[in-house]
């Protein structure tokens, strides 16, 4: 059994762009408690008011799984422990295990803590002693440990030795400036091994790109508990990677840390935490990323028809993702027929409207389109190819009149007429919207008021992302700008495209066929 250790609220929140309330921490321990994470670092009771009215919260919320941790430092030098206003923190905080770090590197010890070596070792001693004596579980953190061995092994293993003997239940080996080799982790944690007998555990980042790869072979030589963060949040380049690490240990090191219906939900706690942290996920992250088991080349989707094994390395249901197949104008025949099919539109590989379909796709990214990230798009353009299209409504007029430059209000109007046909007849609708939060807001609610009495389903709609990328950066404020725009409804969310030199006009093209979409699945 695998250990999982997460320091997303302590370590994760280190890292540059995440900040989080104590509500944010508070969520983010819960969903980690049911994820079966067996221990949750809460943060440092000594550093900061937040984190210790975190340590009183969390005390009513009745894990099931996950035991909450709380992280300090040894005792001050040359400071008696019960005074060190640090260790009394830990013990005030109400927990049952606390992790404490110490200095394993004697340039550590003499630089940052200007101390002696023997009284760093006499600090290990004294403050594991006494946290064991209040009837604590303490994990020892030694900090710096791997550099420390490098330089000075026989004082690095000293330290631990310190820690073991005094009661730590697990010496937790840590890669703190992330520049260690897999072959050092291993070389290291066999020393290690040879004078320690209490179960080890890594903590390693990612300045070196890594900390999973040194995660992994750490517990390969024995270690046994994990520490890492949910998509590697953390300090300068971040932590290890928990939502690549459980899956590897897992599936493929058949090592368990999780019950297999647990590691289901992987893909949905990785984008929990991003979005409780505003943080971006990363479209590539291994695993958990929305294209990690995406294909978009023509021979390798071909491949994929044949044998799901070509060009993935593991069945991305398993950990709660998802395949998907691109539309793009590198897939060819076989991509579009694989994703036409995905929207249940039937087309023959050899059929000229297949081919029409096509040459349309290509022509139209070579404009600057691109439908891999707008499937809603990329549907209504197959309808129009296959005369399947239904005009809902034909738009007459948008207008966005006395747009002010420079001036401080940010309210804009738009008028919208359009003409839809009810009972055989046309009839045409003008609305007009002067409270918009920009052109574009103005023009999207000025449609929706001239819509909604003939198509109320759109009242259950709202835009949720809008996304605008230069397309030629080389051809300056003459650039085209692609311009995404994403919704949703009570069931699902989609995301449709427009390009155009005018950004108004490209965010109006993405709008209607958002709308145009919806009207469609309807």
């Amino acid at each position: 059994m695998i250990y999982l250790y997460d320091t997303t609220l302590r370590d994760g929140a280190q890292g540059e762009g995440v900040s989080l309330s104590l509500k944010d921490k508070l969520l983010i321990a819960e969903r980690l408690d049911k994820f079966g994470v067996h221990f949750i670092e809460g943060g440092w009771p000594g550093s900061n008011p937040k984190d210790m009215a975190f340590f009183k919260e969390i005390q009513n919320a009745g894990f099931k799984q996950a035991k909450i941790v709380a992280f300090g430092s040894t005792r001050r030098a040359d400071k008696k422990v019960q005074e060190d206003s640090n260790v009394k923190s830990l013990i005030e905080s109400g927990t049952k295990v606390v992790t404490i770090f110490g200095k394993s590197w004697d340039f550590q010890v003499t630089e940052v803590f200007k101390t002696t070596l023997e009284e760093n070792l006499r600090m290990i001693r004294e403050t594991v002693s006494y946290l064991k004596e209040k009837g604590l579980e303490v994990i020892y953190d030694a900090e710096h440990f791997f550099d420390g061995y490098k330089e000075n092994p026989e004082y690095a293993l000293k330290t631990l030795q310190e820690a073991a003997a005094s009661g730590a239940a697990n010496i937790t080996l840590c890669d703190t400036n992330g520049g260690s080799l897999p072959t050092e982790i291993r070389e290291a944690i066999r020393g290690v091994k040879k004078v320690v007998k209490v179960p080890l555990g890594i903590h390693c980042h990612n300045d070196s790109n890594l900390a999973v790869a040194n995660s992994v072979a750490a517990v390969e030589e024995g270690a046994l508990l994990v520490q890492g963060t949910v998509n590697g949040y953390g300090e300068r380049c971040g932590n290890a990677n928990l939502t690549s690490i459980i899956p590897i240990l897992q599936l493929k090191m058949k090592k368990r840390c999780l019950p297999d219906e647990k590691l289901k939900e992987l893909t949905e706690v990785s984008h929990y935490v991003a979005e409780i942290c505003n943080m971006s996920m990363e479209l590539n992250q291994p695993f958990t990323g929305r294209s990690a088991f995406a294909h978009k080349g023509g021979v390798h989707i071909d491949a994929m028809q044949k044998n799901v094994k070509t060009y993935e390395h593991m069945d991305p249901e398993l950990i709660g993702n998802r395949r998907r197949f691109l539309t793009s104008e590198l897939g060819g025949r076989t991509n579009l027929l694989v994703k036409a099919r995905e929207l249940n539109i039937d087309l023959r590989k050899d059929s000229p409207e297949t081919k029409r379909i096509l040459e349309k796709v290509q022509k139209l990214e070579n404009e600057g389109y691109q439908f891999e990230a707008a499937e809603a798009s990329f549907l209504l353009l197959v309808l129009r190819e296959l005369g399947r299209e239904k005009k809902f409504f034909e738009v007459e007029r948008a207008m966005v009149p006395n747009e002010k430059i420079g001036d401080r209000s940010s309210v804009a109007k738009a008028i919208v007429k359009i003409t839809v046909k009810t009972n055989g007849k046309k009839k045409a609708v003008q609305a007009k919207e002067d409270k918009g939060d920009g052109p574009v807001d103005a023009l999207y609610k000025a449609l929706k008021k001239a819509l909604q009495k003939f198509y109320p389903v759109i009242n259950q709609i709202h835009l949720t992302d809008y996304k605008v990328r230069v397309v030629d950066s080389k051809a300056g404020t003459a650039a085209k700008v692609r311009v995404f725009v994403t919704f949703q409804d009570e069931k699902e969310s989609w995301t449709t495209v427009g390009v155009n030199k005018n950004i108004i006009e490209a965010s109006w093209q993405a709008l209607i066929e958002a709308i145009e979409y919806k009207l469609v699945r309807e």
